[in-house]
């Protein structure tokens, strides 16, 4: 009888050592499961993604800046503006959003250039001013989300 759960298998069996995973694997993992939630997301869901993108972006934009990466963080922050134009602010429903939606495009144009010149500067700075500003566009987005007459949104306050 074998000592360990090891010796039960034969040295070619996948059991008897981890299977290491590439980098390839793990991004259509990860991009499989970003595309699942997409899909499966209420209007509200799809801003809180895009807002938790963001900062995902811009951490590892930081990261990037702080190891001297530049092509790294010429992307992370060309993703990060790329969310704020082509997802928030190109969400804006400008007629019927009045002062509000106006406002917030202001800010989202702010916000683009601090990022632009967080890349041109290496301005960690500027991060952290974007940073805090999407923080609390991300803490007024949770606080409607039980008042916003989806009922997939009563939920998400509550999980």
């Amino acid at each position: 009888m074998p000592q360990s759960s090891n010796e039960m298998y034969a040295p070619a069996s996948p059991f008897s050592r981890p299977i290491p995973i590439g980098a390839r694997a793990l991004s259509a993992y990860h991009q499989v499961g970003v595309q699942t939630s997409v899909s499966n997301a209420s209007p509200h869901e799809l801003v809180k993604l895009l807002i938790e993108g963001f900062f995902d972006a811009v951490a590892k934009a930081r990261g990037a800046m702080r190891a001297k990466d530049i092509e790294i963080k010429g992307k992370e922050l060309s993703r990060a503006v790329r969310i704020i134009d082509e997802g928030l602010k190109a969400s804006l429903d400008m007629q019927r959003g009045g002062e509000l939606s106006s406002n917030l495009r202001d800010l989202y144009a702010y916000i683009t250039m601090r990022l632009t010149q967080a890349n041109l500067k290496n301005d960690e700075t500027a991060l952290d001013e974007c940073c805090n500003l999407m923080n609390q566009i991300r803490e007024a987005w949770m606080a409607i989300a039980p008042q916003s007459g989806n009922p997939n949104a009563q939920k998400e306050a509550t999980a």
